[in-house]
């Protein structure tokens, strides 16, 4: 029996258009028993608004990982160091054309830039507080990934040349996006952090992704689903291929069936 089903949003459960399945909604109210899971690298009050309505009947693994809500409370963090995240602003510093925003517990901080930066901060950071200097944030909010966004789309040339410790992890997650979490941040870690509190096992387990920062979250569930529409590499990692696209309700039908 499946007793928990951990969801990443963007080009899985999500169509092309943003858009959740028109049932899914519906299907979470009326399985209780089960443990639904967004796995995201959004951030929690964004997920939380994406799902409105049904907010406290989803277990949220935000961040990459970094953070596990549950009903509203905190419930797991991997927090940054602090000469972790001063490192990477002294080196987005020498960098032009890029602004920074620190992802914490209680909101997102960036200081004010460039119109585009503010305007993409704020679709992806419902929680945004604006501070003077970033370099105050630590002793403020707990810190679990630093961003930065490039204005000349051309975070790949960029990243090779970044020189931090081996305990923070670099990633390009888009030609305008450079994330910066602890190397031991992934998704799978907030789901088997789940597992255990509430005795669920890997295999009443079931995951579905379309890329490779999917692949812990699909690793923690015995019954993991990579996308049709997905990495190769996933679907060669993943136990099942789901036989349609999330543009045309793939989760959903498989859903259906539990």
């Amino acid at each position: 029996m499946i007793r928990l089903v951990a969801l990443d949003m963007d080009n899985t459960l999500l169509d092309s258009r943003k858009r959740l399945p028109v049932d899914f909604m519906d299907w979470v109210r009326s399985h209780p028993e089960i443990k639904v899971v967004i796995g995201s690298g959004r951030q929690y009050f964004t997920l939380r608004d994406n799902m409105q309505g049904i907010e406290d009947l989803i277990l949220y693994d935000a961040e990459n990982g970094a953070l596990v809500f549950d009903q509203g409370v905190n419930i797991y963090c991997d927090a940054m160091q602090k000469e972790d995240i001063l490192a990477v602003l002294d080196e987005m510093e020498k960098i032009p054309d890029t602004a920074v925003i620190l992802c914490a517990v209680q909101s997102a901080y960036m200081q004010h830039s460039f119109p585009e930066a503010e305007e993409q901060a704020q679709i992806y950071y419902h929680h945004l507080t604006f501070l003077e200097d970033l370099r105050q944030c630590p002793e403020m909010d707990e810190v679990v990934k630093v961003t930065a966004y490039f204005r000349n789309h051309d975070s790949e040339k960029w990243v090779k040349g970044i020189h931090l410790r081996d305990a923070v992890h670099p990633a390009v997650s888009g030609p305008d996006w450079i994330d910066f979490n602890n190397s031991s941040v992934n998704k799978g870690t907030g789901i088997r952090m789940i597992q255990k509190k509430y005795g669920i096992t890997r295999e009443e387990s079931m995951a579905f992704g379309d890329a490779m920062n999917d692949l812990e979250m699909l690793q923690a569930c015995e019954e993991s689903y990579a996308m049709k529409n997905g990495m190769e590499e996933l679907k060669k990692a993943a136990k099942h291929v789901t036989e349609y696209s999330n543009d045309e309700d793939g989760v959903m039908r498989v859903l259906r069936t539990l």
